[in-house]
């Protein structure tokens, strides 16, 4: 079983090839879901691992139907990642009503090749999931990353066993959401090949500050988020078990 570690920072992409991790999906800011790392967090990261760094394009946190602007934003940034030789491409369009919004991600999707292409978490937010993993198919993503449409992998398992029986191996479904060494061996009896996890660390690195660097309150500005080196081997040794 693969294990996808959810890296937003450097420190945590070193911690999960240290731990053993197969593989890293790399961002920045976690805390709103994700965005693009910028260029130099992605240059340094591909330097220095030796297992597939798959980015993130996501051009800001909100929802995933995109202006013209922002999508011509999506392209440079794969172009970039390509350019940089990261390994896969983790990204997705959706339309208003949040179906999948076919063209733009099948574009996204031939912009990356020869590099695979991984449908982020904003499946979960799609009306008609058996749907949209057809339409995945068809124009050729590589894999899913999903929670079964609930708050977490293991809430959403029921409708992840239906969609990887759905798909018959046409597409991977890779369970994403509050997975850990308490969990995954669900997963893994289930059949599932790979996962994805955080395993991360909250640190308080120091007091709080006078003046906010947020309008709204949304971040603690004192908190260290990293991947932690024995949580991951935790998932690592139990998936071995």
């Amino acid at each position: 079983m693969i294990l996808e570690i959810c890296a937003s920072n450097y420190q945590s992409a070193i911690n999960a090839q240290n731990a053993g991790a197969q593989r890293i999906e790399l961002c920045s800011e976690l805390a709103i879901g994700g965005i693009t790392p910028n260029y130099g967090l992605i240059k340094q990261t591909v330097r220095a691992l030796s297992i597939p760094v798959f980015v993130l394009i996501r051009p800001r946190s909100g929802n995933f139907t995109y202006s013209d602007s922002e999508f011509e934003t999506m392209k440079h940034n794969i172009q970039l990642c390509r350019e940089l030789g990261c390994s896969g491409i983790v990204s997705g369009v959706l339309n208003e009503d949040n179906t999948i919004d076919v063209k733009r991600t099948e574009e996204l999707i031939a912009l990356a090749k020869p590099l695979p292409f991984t449908f982020h978490r904003a499946f979960d937010w799609t009306p008609n999931p058996s749907e949209a993993i057809k339409q995945l198919i068809t124009i050729g993503a590589d894999r899913v990353l999903t929670s079964g449409q609930a708050s977490s992998a293991e809430l959403g398992l029921s409708l992840l066993s239906n969609l990887k029986t759905q798909v018959e191996g046409k597409i991977v479904i890779l369970p994403g959401g509050g997975i850990n060494s308490g969990n995954i061996k669900q997963f893994k009896a289930k059949g599932f090949v790979e996962a994805h996890a955080s395993a991360t660390r909250i640190s308080q690195v120091n007091k709080q500050p006078e003046v906010a660097m947020n309008s709204a309150q949304f971040f603690d500005e004192r908190v260290s988020v990293v991947s932690d080196i024995t949580k991951i081997k935790d998932i690592l040794n139990t998936i071995k078990d």
